[in-house]
């Protein structure tokens, strides 16, 4: 159930009025974001002053994704899991970063919530000051509460989510929290170091004149891809191109102000590079809530089970109009 909140509001007082409208509600949950609330703000202080203190540059590790870790990365990664794992919220903790699943230690309380977690996407632009973000998503365990969680808990469709977000740090630290209410975003207020409702109730344009791809690679795109592109370039149309290359940066963009983001499979690459659990489920329950829609040309992306953590797929994301017209030029190809 959508609702409309008066802007100003604290992300805590949201989160606790929200949840007095679920009367089975135990406060796990509020709990849970308000862990995820604290790492975003330890993120965003460190994202800040990244070049004073020591946190530009890689650690010269190399992740489970074949990416260099940068140091910015490493510490996202860990402030994340130590908010997350002794709050008695959280079971699991699935990183892109971690070739396996953290489990909540023993000593702790093994929680109602599993947290899929990109800790800091965009980590190429982490150098040149160029907006980065942190995506997650959660969903609500399967097995008991109690026990150690499993990988049932997490190998499971994005329709199962409860709940998705993302921050954004750019010019200003802003949280986007999708659920049933509906999607909102929140602006930091560094001064005193609360996040406030900015953005209420936002919904994505059907259509826009905004297109998002690296066109770079054009030449290994499928030909329904190079079709939708060339239709979107008939000059009556009036589209523009604007592509950042963080993921975060450019979803956000088009969530606000419309547009569709296309990351679509290769002839290098025919089943796409974005992760599933902590890349397009995400995106794809948030724009679904903000009236959007998200396929992997072919398929709802909500829809897709994933077979490992780490798995791939490619992305056509935003207005619902848009990405049904690009999924119809590209569903008859392999890529």
């Amino acid at each position: 159930m959508e609702r409309v909140f008066e802007e100003g509001t604290t992300i805590d007082r949201f989160l606790l009025d929200t949840a007095a409208d679920f009367p089975e509600s135990t406060g796990q949950f509020v709990n849970l974001m308000q862990s995820i609330v604290l790492a975003g703000k330890m993120i965003s202080a460190r994202v800040n002053r990244a070049g004073l203190s020591g946190l530009l540059g890689g650690t010269g590790e190399v992740n489970v994704q074949g990416e260099f870790v940068q140091l910015l990365d490493e510490y996202a990664n860990n402030t994340f899991k130590r908010a997350l794992e002794h709050g008695g919220h959280t079971c699991m903790i699935v990183s892109e970063e971690d070739e396996a699943p953290t489990l909540v230690p023993e000593r702790f309380h093994s929680g109602r919530y599993v947290v899929t977690v990109d800790p800091l996407d965009g980590s190429s632009n982490i150098d040149v000051n160029v907006t980065i973000g942190t995506i997650f998503g959660i969903f609500a365990r399967k097995t008991p509460e109690g026990t150690a969680a499993t990988l049932e808990d997490a190998l499971r469709p994005g329709s199962d989510l409860i709940a998705a977000g993302y921050i954004v740090y750019g010019s200003g630290t802003l949280l986007v929290l999708a659920t049933d209410h509906g999607v909102h975003g929140f602006s930091l207020d560094p001064s005193v170091g609360e996040f406030f409702l900015s953005h209420n109730a936002i919904r994505v344009p059907e259509r826009s004149t905004t297109y998002s791809i690296n066109e770079a690679y054009r030449e290994q795109f499928g030909e329904g891809t190079r079709a939708y592109l060339d239709r979107l370039k008939d000059p009556a149309r009036k589209y523009g191109s604007r592509y950042i290359g963080t993921l975060v940066a450019d979803f956000h963009r088009n969530l606000l102000k419309g547009g569709v983001f296309l990351y679509p499979g290769t002839a290098k690459s025919p089943g796409g590079k974005l992760r599933l659990l902590y890349e397009a489920f995400p995106c794809a329950y948030i724009v679904e809530k903000a009236g959007g829609a998200a396929t992997n040309g072919k398929t709802r992306i909500l829809d897709i089970v994933p077979k490992e953590l780490h798995d791939r797929v490619p992305l056509v994301i935003g207005g619902k109009a848009e990405v049904e017209e690009a999924t119809a030029l590209m569903s008859p190809f392999p890529y």
